[in-house]
């Protein structure tokens, strides 16, 4: 089972006040890193650049068009995330808990954990089939 563990963006990440976190959390978020890597479980993790830098497609209809960034709801917007792979919910609870607080020590706020459907998650078809030939994660 593959998790998502999801950094949500603040108004200082977004404005990039401060380009990386302070020495003691780039530390502790090693020292996770690591452990998530020892274990076997860790598959990708990473810090996204502020919204400023990215763009959005809008679909309507048959018609896409770009909306360039930043965007507004600062609420709705990812900072980071780190993707594991475990046995069962209970483990993904396990290693999310003991997340470094992405804000730093003492100060308020969350992250957010929700899993990945996988291919097995849908009926069989062709088109699964297909995605299997490229290599995705069953």
């Amino acid at each position: 089972m593959r998790f998502m563990i999801i950094v949500k963006a603040t108004a200082e990440s977004e404005a990039e006040v401060i380009p990386a976190p302070d020495e003691a959390l780039l530390a502790a978020m090693a020292a996770y890193h690591e452990e998530l890597a020892r274990a076997g479980v860790l598959l990708d993790a990473s810090g996204l650049k502020p919204s400023s830098q990215g763009w959005r497609i809008r679909y309507d209809g048959s018609t896409r068009s770009v909306i360039d960034g930043p965007f507004a709801e600062t609420k709705e917007l990812i900072a980071g995330y780190t993707l594991i792979q475990v046995r069962s919910r209970e483990e993904a609870l396990e290693w999310s808990r003991r997340y470094p607080n992405p804000a730093g020590e003492g100060i308020a706020t969350e992250i957010e954990v929700r899993p990945l459907y996988e291919l097995e998650d849908f009926a069989p078809s062709d088109a699964i089939e297909r995605f299997k030939t490229i290599g995705l994660p069953e």
